[in-house]
């Protein structure tokens, strides 16, 4: 069963939504291009590029990157860049809080659950690359034996390692940004938000460890054949 099949969704519904996630991609640019506001403008114009990756990959590489699969990464890049893009406040308050003299706000800074559940899901993400290609080096490199065991060890270890450097790079941004006076673009809200963005980082990487063998290896095959991955 291939990823597609797994969401429960028909093909129809799932062409959907990755069309108006990637509209409303274009519209928050845009929305952020209007405003002025660079941290809209960075984390939409990023993600726009990620969600065109599933494409290029499949028609220029061949790799096998079923509506499943280009759901899922859309799903989490869209859901990243509507973090950042200020809202009214009564939307927000459905995750989280805005204090009462402010008329608009983000997800991401409303002290809610967002930023745990887009932590996850883009970790779940990086399992997924991480899973393909080591998988394509156990199957095409000779000499390279992954037991399963390992595998499942190395997925959450290497999520971890992915976010202890995003959170690196989210202060580093962040300090830059003040110093020159530049608007916001990637934000921490202190060590305890931190650690719970690690342990949130963690669950999407032990969901992959234990549902990527599954469904993703249709995915390490095509790595491993396409780039000729040999020993």
């Amino acid at each position: 069963m291939n990823v597609r099949d797994r969401v429960g969704l028909s093909e129809r519904v799932q062409h959907a939504l990755v069309w108006l996630m990637e509209v409303g991609l274009v519209v928050m640019f845009g929305v952020g291009l209007w405003t002025g506001q660079t941290g809209v403008i960075v984390n939409c114009g990023i993600a726009l590029l990620v969600a065109q990756l599933p494409p290029i990959l499949q028609r220029d590489y061949g790799i096998p990157m079923d509506l499943g699969l280009t759901l899922w990464i859309t799903t989490a890049v869209f859901l990243h860049a509507l973090g950042t893009v200020p809202l009214p406040a009564e939307v927000v308050n459905l995750v989280g809080s805005v204090p009462p003299e402010r008329a608009y706000g983000t997800l991401y800074s409303s002290g809610g659950w967002w930023d745990h559940l887009t932590h996850g899901l883009s970790a779940s993400v990086v399992a997924g690359v991480g899973y393909a290609t080591a998988r394509a080096l156990d199957e095409y490199a000779d000499g390279v034996h992954f037991p399963d065991r390992f595998m499942f060890v190395y997925i959450v270890l290497f999520v971890l390692a992915f976010g202890v450097l995003w959170e690196v790079i989210e202060f580093t941004i962040g300090e830059v940004a003040a110093l020159v006076g530049m608007g916001s673009v990637l934000t921490q809200y202190g060590l305890s938000d931190t650690m719970l963005d690690l342990v949130f980082d963690t669950c999407g990487a032990v969901i992959v460890g234990i549902w990527g063998t599954a469904h993703l290896n249709d995915v390490a095959t095509a790595i491993g054949q396409r780039f000729g991955i040999h020993g």
